[in-house]
């Protein structure tokens, strides 16, 4: 079996209804980038990968595409089944880039799932449940409004909260998450996810006016160097998620102790292959982790929900979908559904995805 052709897609995903808002941004339409891998046997592999935005992460839509270009053509006559080779062939192509080679990535795993007759997720390792729990992120939203919506996402069946905080005051991001967590029965978890936008002084300031509750820290300073010079003064735990740039940051959070979970992206590390390795150095150490991405449509999310099928419950901290937030489905019977605050794992081989053909209109690029 060898790779054929390479199609790069440009898709634009529109926000249903008001758009998503995060802590530094807000976005109503993302562009995403999608890349269909065909071999020479007829076997269709899909990957993904979408960027929330331009400055969410260093990685851009535009560029993805242009990286797919740029080493597509390296893995024509390759045999796709042979993961690590094509990912050698990835990096001799281009440096850096990781969400697009996340995206070839994906395709190479789904093509080999199919080959084999076999999900992705147990080529991973196998799952250890068929159902993965999701977990709801309410935006930096007034504190009586963030509460009104907790209270509907519990009712939802939600294992797990979490609340975008700062661009405002640290009091209203303290009484917010207050009052997001007395709508929350007990032992359910809660995190704050500032995406960056604290400074050292409210992080402090806020793990001292809320010492008295088990609450998360997720993201709050821009880098780990930040992080590290005021990790001793808090009294929360601190999860890393923007700064997990690659495997190598990741590995120095691990030696330092600095990150007591991790909120993981599939395309931000590079593809199913690198958080494979994750997942195991996270369960050497046992720590908690999510397997999500920042955004995308079926394709990253059957990506996400293989791996996390794979993680031990115990070290679960579950798998964001931007599915709730999305109008379409590129597979409307099998796309991912996020039901009861749970999500089905796909039972059909590779991803679990059919894709009829033309669904994305015509390639941007086509190698092959």
């Amino acid at each position: 079996m060898r790779i054929a052709e390479i199609h790069v897609y440009q898709h634009d995903l529109p926000v249903a209804g008001a758009a998503y808002r995060m802590s530094h941004s807000a976005v109503s339409v993302l562009d995403s980038t999608i890349v269909e891998v065909v071999t020479d046997t007829g076997l269709h592999g899909w990957g993904e990968t979408c960027p929330v935005g331009p400055v969410y992460a260093p990685e851009h839509a535009t560029g993805a595409r242009a990286a797919v270009s740029q080493m597509a053509p390296a893995l024509i006559g390759a045999d796709p089944r042979r993961i690590e080779s094509c990912r050698t062939l990835m990096e001799t192509a281009l440096n850096g880039h990781n969400g697009a080679k996340a995206a070839l990535d994906m395709a190479l795993w789904d093509i080999t799932g199919q080959a084999y007759g076999a999900r992705v997720c147990d080529l991973l390792g196998g799952a250890v449940r068929e159902s993965v729990p999701s977990y709801y992120a309410i935006g930096p939203l007034p504190p009586d409004e963030a509460a009104r919506v907790a209270r509907e996402r519990v009712a939802q069946g939600y294992p797990r909260l979490q609340m975008k905080v700062g661009g405002r005051p640290i009091d209203e991001d303290i009484e917010a998450i207050r009052k997001v967590f007395a709508c929350l029965p007990r032992g359910m978890r809660l995190a704050a996810d500032a995406n960056r936008s604290w400074n050292a002084r409210d992080l402090v300031f806020a793990s001292s006016r809320l010492r008295d509750l088990p609450v998360i820290f997720e993201q709050p300073l821009n880098s780990l160097e930040e992080i590290a010079a005021v990790r001793p003064m808090l009294s929360h735990p601190v999860y890393v998620d923007e700064s997990s740039v690659d495997l190598g940051a990741l590995v120095r959070c691990l030696a330092s102790g600095l990150a007591d979970g991790f909120g993981l992206k599939v395309t931000r590390l590079g593809g199913l292959s690198v958080m494979r390795t994750v997942r195991d150095l996270c369960a050497l150490r046992s720590l908690p982790h999510t397997c999500d991405d920042s955004w995308g449509g079926d394709i990253i999310a059957a990506a996400c929900v293989a791996i996390g099928a794979t993680v031990r419950p115990e070290l679960s901290e579950g798998v964001w979908l931007a599915e709730p937030y999305i109008a379409e489905h590129y597979d409307p019977v099998n796309g991912p559904r996020i039901e009861g605050g749970w999500i089905r794992v796909p039972s059909g081989p590779g991803l679990g995805l059919s894709i009829e053909p033309g669904r994305f209109g015509a390639p941007a690029a086509s190698f092959g």
